[in-house]
């Protein structure tokens, strides 16, 4: 990938004579700034906080984000790069609007960033579900969200061992009798929400409507279960625009928000 083949993308590429290319909004005006006078330098790695532009473009950006991050690798010339990125945090991007409405839930590109830690070698994920605010865009704990970045990097690029680094990621579901189990990665010892009721699964049947749904940890993983829900065959986990995270695994990193589904996104406020 490369800077020309954004066009596939959608994205709007001025010409060179329009001042509009100026515009700090547009795509090649970021890259030529802030990425490009950096080729040739040496480097370790790479850490990206992703910005809430794409929140509207969920299923672009899990095939962009992955191709992006190999234009980074091509283009420094070095390798696989350790690249590691921040999940968005949960935020009402829905304030305000009314209905018929175009309805924004950032809950779907933060599953396609999760996602994306299959399809992007070497990378790792900062989760932000536990420090998101409804009311304010940008996560206040700054110093949180960087200290799971150097777990990522003590790990992963310098090898230190006998802490953990990774946030539990969905990993499979089963259903038995009606309900259904989840297991997740990356919690060797279990899962907890530090006592509290855990609120934010919903489960769906073939109708695809979701129900909020009672949750209970069983067996290093989470039972799911809801009473108008007979046959599941789909759950989410946090999976609202502003949806506080609220299980974790024992070292006390967030549970990135998921879904087992691949429906449609809604996108008008009814």
């Amino acid at each position: 990938m490369d800077i020309a083949s954004l066009k596939g993308y959608n994205f709007a590429l001025p010409d060179p004579n329009d001042k509009s290319r100026l515009n700090n909004k547009i795509a090649t005006v970021v890259y030529n700034g802030m990425i490009h006078p950096l080729i040739g330098y040496g480097a370790k790695g790479f850490i990206w906080y992703q910005g809430e532009s794409n929140a509207d473009r969920p299923k672009q950006y899990e095939s962009l984000f992955p191709e992006f991050v190999q234009m980074l690798r091509t283009q420094f010339n070095q390798g696989e790069l350790p690249f590691y990125f921040v999940q968005i945090a949960p935020f009402d991007y829905n304030r305000g609007k009314k209905k018929g409405d175009t309805l924004l839930n950032s809950a779907f590109l933060r599953d396609a960033q999760r996602k994306s830690l299959d399809k992007i070698p070497n990378s790792g994920m900062a989760v932000t579900m536990d420090i998101g605010d409804a009311d304010f865009i940008h996560p206040r704990e700054k110093q949180e969200i960087g200290k799971r970045l150097a777990l990522q990097a003590l790990t992963k690029t310098y090898h230190y061992k006998g802490f953990a680094s990774e946030s539990p990621l969905y990993e499979s579901m089963a259903i038995k009798d009606g309900k259904a189990m989840v297991k997740f990665k990356n919690a060797p010892v279990g899962l907890t929400s530090y006592g509290k009721t855990i609120t934010q699964f919903e489960i769906a049947g073939d109708d695809k409507k979701f129900y909020p749904a009672t949750a209970q940890l069983v067996n290093g993983g989470v039972e799911v279960t809801a009473k108008e829900v007979k046959n599941p065959v789909a759950v989410r986990y946090a999976f609202k625009d502003d949806s506080p995270g609220e299980l974790f695994n024992t070292a006390g990193l967030p549970a990135s928000s998921f879904r087992t589904d691949d429906w449609d996104i809604v996108t008008e406020l009814k």
